[in-house]
């Protein structure tokens, strides 16, 4: 029943013109940050808690309906949605707009009922600070406000980066927050499509070009082998701590494991003819 509740209601969105969707979107907008806003929350909660994409349709991100990672994040976290998690998501939307935006941080917030939700934003965000939501403002690429960031929150268990999308800050970003995600954790870059795109640093004649995005994370993936490696190596952090990379359309994915779930070098490949057969 409720599946056919959520067909009808993602149904009548989609099939709305742009001018009654923005109207949709400034009413539902003003519901749930307003003193109300439990008129929202506590039905989406009961009736849509483990429905991702409901949730992601109700507080009207763009991760469904736009994008499509909500189906992918379904997958990854369901297993936890009642931990007691810390999750990050950097870049709250709403640009200057100190009362727009916040929208995945309040879908988070029902998604994971015992956790707590962070939000980082160059534009100050406290506008939606309520409950279990916390905004901090300053600059993704400022190691100062990141290393003060990562201290206030303790844990981190959870990672978005849904930030400028510049592919420099992508980079940086991820490889100064990364050593702060706890064991097991899961770090997400949405919009990687940047990578192609030149006005933020994207390159889509070079796809191997090292300083985008999507190169940087492919050039990871050796790093899962490492001790394969015949020759001599000295592995990186990210060799080390790095469980499995995972590329979807626009979305990187990557869990973080320990030094400890390194297995052994393999002896040589499995069963099988090494060159043809008879």
């Amino acid at each position: 029943m409720l599946g056919a509740l959520r067909e009808r209601l993602v149904g009548y969105y989609r099939t709305r013109a742009r001018t009654e969707k923005e109207r949709l979107k400034k009413r539902m907008f003003e519901l749930e940050t307003g003193r109300c806003g439990w008129l929202v929350d506590l039905p989406s909660q009961f009736l849509f808690g483990s429905d991702l994409r409901m949730l992601a349709t109700i507080y009207l991100t763009d991760k469904w309906n736009a994008h499509w990672y909500a189906e992918h994040y379904e997958e990854l976290f369901h297993k936890i949605r009642h931990n007691k998690i810390n999750l990050l998501e950097i870049g709250v939307g709403g640009c200057e707009d100190p009362k727009m935006g916040g929208n995945s941080l309040r879908m988070w917030r029902a998604y994971f009922p015992k956790g707590l939700i962070y939000g980082a934003d160059i534009y100050d965000k406290s506008f939606h600070d309520r409950g279990r939501i916390k905004t901090f403002q300053g600059n993704q690429v400022d190691t100062e406000f990141l290393d003060n960031l990562a201290s206030e929150i303790g844990r981190i268990d959870v990672i978005i980066d849904d930030g400028s999308h510049l592919n420099e800050h992508v980079v940086f970003t991820f490889s100064h927050l990364f050593p702060h995600l706890a064991e097991g954790g899961v770090y997400a870059v949405e919009d990687a499509q940047t990578s192609y795109w030149e006005e933020y640093g994207g390159n889509e004649t070079n796809r191997n070009d090292s300083s985008t995005a999507m190169a940087y994370f492919k050039s990871l993936t050796d790093g899962l082998n490492w001790q394969e490696f015949r020759g001599s190596y000295n592995p990186t952090y990210f060799d080390l701590h790095i469980k499995s990379i995972a590329f979807y359309h626009n979305l990187i994915v990557v869990r973080k494991g320990s030094e400890g779930d390194a297995r052994s070098g393999a002896s040589g490949p499995g069963p099988g003819c090494r060159v043809g057969g008879r």
